[in-house]
């Protein structure tokens, strides 16, 4: 590529490694299931591929986009998510699942405005941010408009209910707010005040608290509430450290649940062993590492609260994903980004993997 176009090759091959990890994936663990359900292996296998066109686009104009463009979206894309998250609670209009309204449905696909608010949120915090740098440490123009906003969408989020994508937004919100030199004083006086709400809405539904004395100890309740987590321990246990090969796994006969979606890593760790599943480690590793060493190259305020916001979301959303399967985190619906199936998130997580290809790009 000439040099106006060429990005940070290593993150670059670390997202490419990711999706040929996804897509190589989603077709071991659905297939069966896809059989059995839909009469066709490759249904699922199928509709990612879309989503990886579409991914595709999006992240090669995403990294065209110039830095401005971007902060002149702040506003509007914001206004756009919360509208989403609005309707999409509205019956009739929102899609309910397994007791959520996480979706919206045209033309027999789905999109989870949950995915968009997570870009969106980053964007507009970098847009505020970097706008009120020389003020950030005052409480009530540096911390208070962001609690309120990102308030407005953890609000909305739990009403879904989606509490795990509500905590992946607390702790980007943090993050940002901590790197962006806001008195620490600030962060745990808003933090110790919010506790006693974050400890309420654990408490007040049941399957949470199912899941919390769960992830304590699965095996009191192995048959119910801890039999996923114990399914995904057999799984990586029995893989071992070269695996059993490719599509060779078993746990994915119906012993563990959404093994194409939330528990993806275990089945990696199953048919690829340990060697595989610290390969995939290794490829977030490395975006972490080139999101955090662009951050560190950038002097301009708003792209560098982006690139850091975007590294610490995808690094989150890995951490948390692997956290849960391997059992030493509570359990969460969380996919992991590029790997597991879902259009809304894929896409979503490519195009945020080219604006840091675009900023990187700018680097060079």
């Amino acid at each position: 590529m000439k040099d106006g176009f060429a990005v940070d090759k290593w993150l670059l091959i670390a997202v490419i490694g990711l999706l040929v990890v996804g897509v190589t994936m989603v077709l071991s663990t659905s297939y069966l299931y896809a059989d059995e359900r839909f009469a066709d292996g490759t249904y699922f296998f199928r509709k990612q591929l879309i989503a990886l066109g579409a991914g595709a686009v999006g992240l090669i104009a995403c990294s065209l986009l110039s830095a401005p463009a971007y902060r002149r979206l702040a506003y509007p894309l914001l206004g756009l998510t919360l509208l989403i998250l609005i309707l999409v609670l509205i019956p009739g209009i929102g899609a309910l699942r397994g007791g959520a309204r996480r979706w919206l449905t045209f033309a027999g696909f789905g999109f989870q405005p949950a995915e968009l608010a997570k870009l969106a949120l980053v964007i507009y915090l970098a847009h505020s941010m970097a706008k009120k740098e020389d003020r950030i440490k005052t409480f009530a123009i540096g911390v208070l408009p962001h609690l309120i906003v990102t308030g407005v969408c953890l609000g909305l989020l739990l009403l879904e209910p989606d509490f795990g994508t509500a905590l992946i937004l607390i702790m980007l919100l943090y993050s940002m707010l901590f790197i962006g030199g806001v008195r620490v004083s600030h962060l745990l006086a808003t933090g110790l005040l919010a506790l006693p709400a974050l400890v309420y809405v654990m408490l007040i539904a049941p399957y949470r608290v199912r899941r919390l004395t769960t992830f304590l100890d699965p095996w009191s309740d192995p048959q119910n509430t801890g039999f996923q987590v114990i399914q995904s321990l057999i799984a990586f246990g029995s893989g071992q450290f070269w695996g059993r090969g490719l599509g060779e796994g078993r746990q994915k006969l119906f012993y563990l649940p959404e093994a194409h979606t939330d528990f993806v890593f275990s089945v990696i760790g199953e048919e690829i062993g340990l060697l595989g599943a610290l390969a995939v480690l290794a490829l977030f590793g490395l975006i972490v590492a080139r999101g955090m060493r662009l951050t560190g190259k950038i002097e301009e305020p708003f792209e560098q609260y982006l690139a850091f916001g975007l590294t610490v979301l995808l690094g989150l959303q890995a951490l948390i994903h692997m956290g849960v399967v391997t059992g030493i985190m509570p359990a969460k619906g969380l996919v992991l980004p590029f790997i597991s199936y879902g259009g809304s998130a894929l896409v979503i997580n490519l195009m945020e993997a080219g604006i840091l290809l675009g900023l990187s790009r700018r680097r060079l």
